[in-house]
C-alpha cells in the first residue's frame, strides 16, 4: 500500500521547504565537475587515430567514436549530455539518442536501437527488416548529414557495431560499465567519483548554499563518504532536503558509521533514504522494479502497490523528490538503473513469493483495462461501428465517450478524449512493449498474456493504423511466436505466422509472406485446426495472385474452396469462388471465370448477401464484355444494377451504371450510353472518388 496520507503530508511539506530557485532532486540538470573528462574528450575527437600511429591505414572513413566508462551511479549519462550539449553547435543535424541497456538489464535488441535512431531521423524503417537491412538504412540516411549519436548503455561491442556511421562527419559517444574492446580506436574516458568541491556543489543544489556555509566541513565530510558517486550524492541530497531540521555533519557520521557490508556509498545512501520512509512507502518502492522497462507512472504504481491512483502519484512526487525515480516526461517517472539491483534484493528478501505475483498480475491487468480504454477512444461512438473505423481515424468530438463500450471501467481508467488516449499510447508504448513480454515469459500463452498482447496490437491499429504500426507489430507478434516455438503450441504458433505474413503482405514483401504463410499451414495442420489450415492456404493463393502466378494462386484457392465445402462454410464458398474468378480472369480463362464467378452469386444469394450477390454479378458481366458477349453482359449489368440499389450502394451503381453505358457504346446506341452516365453523375454528386468511376469500369 501506499503511505498514509497523514504520514505523507508531513514529507511533501518538509520537501517543498527547500530554497527557493532550487529544483528538486530527480530533475536537476545543472551539471557540477569533471572538467579535466570534458576537455579529454573534446581533444580526442580531433586526436590522430590509433591505425594512423601505428602506421596503418584505417580500412574506410568513419565516425569517431568516444566511449564513457563508469559504473551505474558514476554520472556516466550525465557527462555524456553534458559534453553534447557542448560540443552540438558542431554538428547542426542534431543529437540521436537511445539505450541499449533497460533499466532492469535486459539487452535492447539492435535492430530497436536502430529503428529508434532512423524514427529519430524522419527515416521510414521498414517492417520486418533484417538487423543488416537497418543497418544499412542508417548509415546510408546518416551518410550526408552531421549528426552525434549518444548510445547509453552499452553492453558489449556486437551491440555498437550496426550502429556506427561510415561517416566521418558524425560523432558517436557511447556509454557503458567498461571498455568495449570490440571497438578499435577508441580510448575509454574512465569515470571515478566527483572531486570533493564537485562534491559540495552537488549537494548545494539540493539543499541550498545556507546550510553548505554553516558548516563547510561537514559538507566535505559528507561528499567523501558518498565516495564523490552522484546518484549517492543524489540520495543525501535529496533526503537532507526532505529533513531540513537536520544536521549535515549528523548524516555524514551516520553514513560513515553504516555497517561495510551494506554496499558501499550507494548502498549506504539509499539505505539512509529507505529506511526513513513509512512502511507503506517501503513496500511501494520495493515493486517498483517490477514495473516493465523501469518505466512507472501512477497506474503502474497503483496495480502494484493496491493503493489509488492519487495516493500513488503523490507517492511516486516524493520519491522523484528523495532522487528515487527520475522524472522521464509529464506523469513519467524512470527507475535509475543503478538502484534496480538494490531494490530487487530488498523485492526477494522482504515480499512473499505469491504477494510478487499477485503485484505482477495486477499491473498486467491494470495494463490490459487502459489499453482497451485507449482503443475505444479512437473508435467512433456508435456501438455498432467496428475497430476498422476507428483506425481510419473518425472519432467523434473531442470530450465525448463511447459510453456503451467503456461501461464498467472506473472513472480513473478512462480518457477524456481521442488525443488523450493517443499520447499515452505513445509515450507509453516502450513499457507497455516490455509489459507484453514480461506477460509471455512469465505466463507462457495464459489467458493474461493473451488478453494483455491482443490490446496492445488492437491499441496500435485503432490509433495508428495497420501499416504505420508494422514495426511495433512486428515485435509483438514475433514476441508470440517465439513462445508458441519453444512449447509447441502448434495453434498459437499458426496465428502469429499468419499475423506476421499478413503484415509482409501488406508492407509488400510478397515473398517473404509467402513462406510465412507455409509454415503457418504446417503449424495449423499439427494443431488439426481447419479454421488455421483453411486462413493459411487462402492467403498462400493470394501471395500467388499477388506474384502473378495464376496457375498456382488458382490451385491454392481451389484447395481452400474444397475444404470450405466440406465442412459446409457458406460464407467461404462464396468468398473463395469470387478469387477464383478473378483468377480466371486475369489468366485470361473467361469460361472458367464465367462458371467462379456465378457459383460466387447462387452462393451469396444463398446467403441473403445482397450486396454480395451485386458484385458477383457485376464481375460476371465485365468478363462477358471481355469475352465479346456484350448482350448477355447488357443482362447482367441491369441485373447487377437492380440488387446494387437494393442494397444501397451508390458507388455500385454508379460503376454498373457506367458499364452499362460502354456497352452501349459498343452496340451502338449513343443516345441510351449518355442517359446512364447522366445517371451515375448523378448518383456521384461530388464523390471525390468520383473521377476513377467516371472513367470507366474496368
Amino acid at each position: 500500500m501506499c503511505p498514509p496520507r497523514s504520514t505523507r503530508v508531513v514529507a511533501l511539506r518538509e520537501l517543498r521547504s527547500q530554497p527557493e530557485g532550487r529544483e528538486r532532486s530527480g530533475s536537476v540538470t545543472d551539471f557540477v565537475g569533471r572538467r579535466r573528462e570534458l576537455k579529454e574528450l573534446r581533444e580526442d575527437i580531433a586526436r590522430t587515430g590509433l591505425d594512423t600511429l601505428s602506421g596503418r591505414k584505417a580500412k574506410s572513413p568513419r565516425a569517431r567514436v568516444l566511449l564513457i566508462a563508469g559504473r551505474p551511479g558514476s554520472g556516466r549519462t550525465a557527462l555524456a549530455e553534458a559534453f553534447v550539449r557542448e560540443v552540438g553547435a558542431d554538428y547542426p543535424d542534431g543529437v540521436l539518442r537511445t539505450r541499449l541497456t533497460s533499466p532492469g538489464g535486459q539487452a535492447v535488441t539492435t535492430e530497436r536501437a536502430i529503428r529508434t535512431l532512423l524514427e529519430g531521423l524522419g527515416e521510414p524503417t521498414p517492417p520486418g527488416a533484417a538487423e543488416d537491412e537497418l543497418s544499412s538504412a542508417l548509415r546510408a540516411a546518416l551518410a550526408h548529414r552531421r549528426a552525434i549519436l549518444l548510445v547509453d548503455d552499452a553492453a558489449d561491442p556486437y551491440q555498437v557495431d550496426a550502429l556506427l556511421p561510415d561517416t566521418p562527419e558524425c560523432l558517436v559517444v557511447i556509454t557503458a560499465e567498461g571498455p568495449l574492446t570490440g571497438i578499435p580506436d577508441v580510448r575509454p574516458c574512465t569515470l571515478g567519483g566527483l572531486d570533493t568541491p564537485s562534491g559540495v556543489q552537488m549537494l548545494a543544489q539540493r539543499i541550498g548554499d545556507t546550510r553548505i556555509t554553516v558548516d563547510p566541513r561537514a559538507a566535505e565530510d559528507l561528499a567523501e563518504a558518498c565516495g564523490g558517486q552522484p546518484a549517492a550524492l543524489a540520495l543525501v541530497g535529496g533526503w537532507l532536503a526532505a529533513h531540513p531540521k537536520a544536521a549535515v555533519s549528523d548524516v555524514a557520521k551516520q553514513l560513515h558509521d553504516m555497517p561495510a557490508g551494506v554496499g558501499g556509498p550507494l548502498g549506504r545512501g539509499f539505505r539512509l533514504v529507505y529506511e526513513s520512509l513509512p512502511q507503506p512507502a517501503q513496500r511501494t518502492l520495493r515493486l517498483l522494479p517490477l514495473a516493465p522497462a523501469g518505466i512507472v507512472d501512477s497506474h503502474t504504481a497503483s496495480a502494484l502497490a493496491g493503493c489509488s491512483v492519487a495516493a500513488a502519484q503523490a507517492t511516486l512526487d516524493d520519491f522523484a523528490g528523495l532522487g528515487l525515480l527520475r522524472h522521464a516526461s509529464d506523469g513519467l517517472f524512470q527507475l535509475p538503473g543503478c538502484l534496480v539491483p538494490l531494490l530487487r534484493a530488498l523485492l526477494e528478501s522482504k515480499e512473499r513469493a505469491g504477494e510478487v505475483e499477485l503485484a505482477r498480475a495486477r499491473m498486467l491487468e491494470r495494463t490490459v483495462r487502459l489499453l482497451h480504454s485507449c482503443r475505444v477512444m479512437a473508435e467512433p461512438d456508435d456501438p455498432g461501428a467496428d475497430g476498422a473505423a476507428g483506425a481510419a481515424g473518425a472519432a467523434g468530438p473531442a470530450g465525448t465517450e463511447p459510453r456503451e463500450r467503456l461501461e464498467g471501467l472506473p472513472r480513473a481508467l478512462r480518457f477524456p478524449d481521442r488525443r488523450a488516449a493517443a499520447t499515452w499510447l505513445d509515450t507509453r508504448l516502450p513499457a507497455l512493449s516490455a509489459a507484453a513480454a514480461l506477460a509471455v515469459a512469465d505466463g507462457g500463452l495464459d489467458t493474461l498474456a493473451r488478453r494483455l498482447v491482443a490490446a496492445l496490437v488492437r491499441a496500435l491499429a485503432a490509433h495508428r493504423g495497420t501499416a504505420a504500426a508494422a514495426p511495433e507489430l512486428y515485435g509483438l507478434h514475433r514476441l508470440v511466436l517465439d513462445v508458441a516455438v519453444r512449447r509447441d503450441l502448434h495453434r498459437e504458433q499458426a496465428a502469429a505466422l499468419l499475423n506476421l505474413a499478413d503484415l509482409d503482405a501488406e508492407t509488400g514483401r510478397t515473398h517473404e509472406a509467402l513462406e510465412r504463410y507455409r509454415a503457418a499451414l504446417d503449424a495449423g495442420r499439427a494443431a488439426n485446426d481447419p479454421y488455421a489450415t483453411g486462413r493459411a492456404m487462402e492467403s498462400v493463393g493470394g501471395a500467388y495472385q499477388e506474384l502473378a502466378d495464376w496457375h498456382r494462386a488458382a490451385d491454392w484457392f481451389g484447395r481452400a474452396l474444397s475444404q470450405a465445402l466440406a465442412r459446409g462454410e457458406r460464407a467461404d464458398e462464396a468468398r473463395l469462388y469470387g478469387r477464383l474468378g478473378n483468377v480466371h480472369t486475369y489468366a485470361g480463362r473467361y469460361g472458367d471465370a464465367l462458371r467462379s464467378w456465378r457459383a460466387a452469386a447462387a452462393g451469396y444469394r444463398k446467403l441473403a448477401d445482397v450486396p454480395g450477390q451485386a458484385k458477383a454479378l457485376s464481375e460476371m458481366a465485365r468478363i462477358q464484355e471481355y469475352a465479346g458477349r456484350p448482350e448477355e453482359s447488357l443482362h447482367t449489368c441491369r441485373e447487377a444494377v437492380e440488387l446494387a440499389r437494393r442494397a444501397a450502394d451508390l458507388r455500385l451503381q454508379a460503376a454498373l451504371q457506367v458499364r452499362l453505358a460502354d456497352t452501349l457504346d459498343r452496340l451502338g446506341d449513343p443516345a441510351a450510353a449518355r442517359l446512364h452516365r447522366s445517371a451515375a453523375d448523378r448518383l456521384l454528386g461530388d464523390d471525390p472518388a468520383a473521377c476513377e468511376i467516371r472513367s470507366g469500369s474496368d
